[in-house]
């Protein structure tokens, strides 16, 4: 099976739907490729801040997602033991501090709304095993495996959006500069009680930040940071002695706790590191989110910058194809939009994550003091 088109995306995530749906709006012929289906694909960051709800309802996909199911953030609290020490509101205008959408949501809306253009195709359960390359070492395309049968996608440009251990990267041989940051993430997932208030919750645990996000459809996501390589470790103690500090602190989840949270298989280990690249771009790829420039769960800011990568490239793509240049000098242009954003939003998370120890706790001591 041989396919030609004018983009084709690695990767059918929130950045590769994305910019999949902008470039089928705009006339440009586009191939996604999919490993897993849409329905198998496993996510963490799924909440939205107020520039990308902005970004969606210019695309009018705002309310096509709406109806399927989000849930807007009222405030973040934060928690020492069983006490809030500190609220944080949304501003008038925003009207919420974050929106929770469900990743099958968001990617259902996305495909349906781009499959209405003949010139757009998205392969699922389809994985990239050599990028094509013309006599002068320009990327022109990609060789893939779909149930056993090879198909070749015949492009002038390929996007690499497929995450922080992209095969795209891999295959171009682009060097990665990988940062630790002392920690990983124990991800799970349980009903939320009657009465759960749709809110961001924070609270600190043996030094390491407790996070719980209030989902749509009544759940609620917890993240314990957990110090770095530590996992294998804890799964051989006991369960219960790791659930006590969220029980303390939030008395009213230990019925629905207890009952969900029975093993630690019932949690998802990410190792938490960031990522940056020396380029972006070569002559025919360009590599966006995660595969660009791999983002910690700090500030729940990847899925946003990611889908900000897709709508900044999609215009310098589209100008591209059109002038019938897409060397990496003509793709560089999205680099020099996007990069010191970036950076400056992975050294902000660094400091977030360093300052949240002394945050606290003079959130904590400024409470005590209202009190007396």
């Amino acid at each position: 099976m041989n396919l030609q088109t004018d983009v084709c995306i690695v990767g059918g995530g929130p950045a590769g739907a994305f910019l999949g749906y902008i470039l089928a709006q705009k006339g440009i012929s586009t191939v996604i490729i999919e490993r897993a289906t849409l329905t198998g694909r496993k996510f963490r960051g799924e909440h939205i801040n107020a520039e990308t709800e902005s970004l969606l309802k210019n695309y009018r996909l705002f309310e096509k997602i709406a109806e399927q199911g989000i849930l807007k953030m009222e405030k973040v609290e934060f928690f020492n033991g069983n006490v809030v020490v500190k609220t944080i509101t949304p501003t008038s205008d925003q009207g919420h501090v974050g929106i929770h959408v469900p990743q099958a949501h968001l990617l259902n809306t996305l495909v349906s709304e781009s499959e209405h253009h003949e010139h757009y195709h998205f392969l699922l359960n389809t994985t990239v095993t050599e990028l094509l390359r013309d006599k002068k070492g320009c990327y022109i395309g990609v060789k893939a495996k779909k149930d056993g049968k090879e198909i070749i996608v015949n492009s002038s440009v390929i996007v690499g959006a497929d995450g922080r251990y992209s095969t795209v990267r891999k295959l171009a041989n682009i060097p990665v500069t990988i940062t630790k940051h002392g920690y990983d993430v124990l991800w799970t997932k349980i009903p939320a009680p009657q009465g759960w208030e749709p809110t961001t919750r924070m609270a600190l645990v043996n030094g390491h930040q407790l996070a719980l996000f209030t989902q749509a459809g009544g759940f609620i996501q917890i993240g314990w940071n957990i110090d770095e390589g530590s996992f294998s470790s804890l799964t051989k103690n006991s369960l219960k002695p790791f659930l006590e500090p969220l029980l303390e602190s939030f008395p009213q989840l230990r019925e629905i706790a207890l009952q969900y949270l029975q093993s630690w298989k019932d949690f998802v280990c990410l190792k938490v590191e960031s990522s940056r690249l020396k380029t972006w771009v070569q002559d025919g790829l360009v590599m966006i989110g995660d595969a660009a420039h791999t983002m910690t769960p700090t500030g729940a800011i990847g899925i946003n910058s990611a889908m900000k990568d897709a709508h900044v490239l999609a215009n310098v793509l589209v100008n591209a194809i059109l002038g019938k240049n897409t060397t990496a000098e003509r793709l560089k242009e999205f680099e020099e939009l996007r990069r010191d954003e970036i950076e400056k939003q992975q050294e902000q998370q660094i400091t977030q994550e360093t300052s949240f120890w002394k945050n606290y706790l003079q959130a904590s001591s400024d409470q005590l003091a209202a009190t007396c």
